[in-house]
């Protein structure tokens, strides 16, 4: 955090990272969220892993339709609570249907919560050619049935509000669009003091 300047944050919101495995979204979430915390001394944030999710208290589903969409709505839950207790949380999760997005982003609305939607679009050829967890190569040799993108569907967002592509620009350029969205919307705002400690803060943009 520079001296002059500081970041606040005027409500707690949930951004929903989805796209394909190997797009970055865990990458990009660190990112908004290491800003964040270097730009604030208050701003609570919160990076709400939808693999850390599934090892702890999803360990008990599959990879079932029925259980991605159980897994989708168990982490929505979780984020729209913390959300709703001022805290800014980034969730980085595959969550290929399009029901189970809507279902999170309604329960959001229900509770007048923020929700914010990110398709990180890195395409499936860049995300198997990065393949950070081995998955593409082993669904390809066939070990591995079910696999998003490759042999299970993956309902690409219509209407997200904020479109981005890792294999087209770096995790920081995202993460920076991000903050910008975050920003225009009125969630997250800069002050910066001039003179004395007594002068009122005023709001600068990104």
């Amino acid at each position: 955090m520079t001296a002059d300047r500081s970041l606040r944050l005027t409500r707690g919101a949930t951004v929903w990272l989805t796209g394909l495995s190997g797009a970055g979204k865990s990458t990009v979430a660190n990112a908004v969220a290491t800003v964040v915390a270097g730009d604030s001394e208050d701003v609570e944030v919160e990076v709400l892993d939808g693999d850390e999710v599934r090892r702890t208290i999803s360990s008990d589903l599959g990879f079932s339709r029925e259980d991605r969409d159980k897994q989708g709505r168990r982490v929505g839950f979780i984020a729209e609570l913390l959300s709703r207790h001022r805290v800014l949380t980034l969730v980085p999760v595959i969550a290929p249907y399009a029901e189970t997005r809507q279902a999170v982003r309604e329960h959001h609305a229900e509770r007048d919560s923020a929700f914010f939607e990110v398709h990180v679009a890195t395409p499936l050829e860049e995300c198997a050619r990065r393949d950070p967890k081995g998955l593409y190569a082993r669904a390809a040799a066939g070990e591995i049935k079910g696999m998003t993108g490759v042999d299970d569907v993956y309902e690409v967002p219509e209407t997200p509000e904020l479109r981005v592509d890792t294999s087209a620009g770096s995790p920081e350029a995202a993460a920076d669009r991000i903050l910008a969205m975050l920003h225009e919307h009125k969630v997250l705002e800069y002050t910066t003091r001039t003179g004395s400690e007594n002068d009122a803060e005023n709001p600068v943009s990104f």
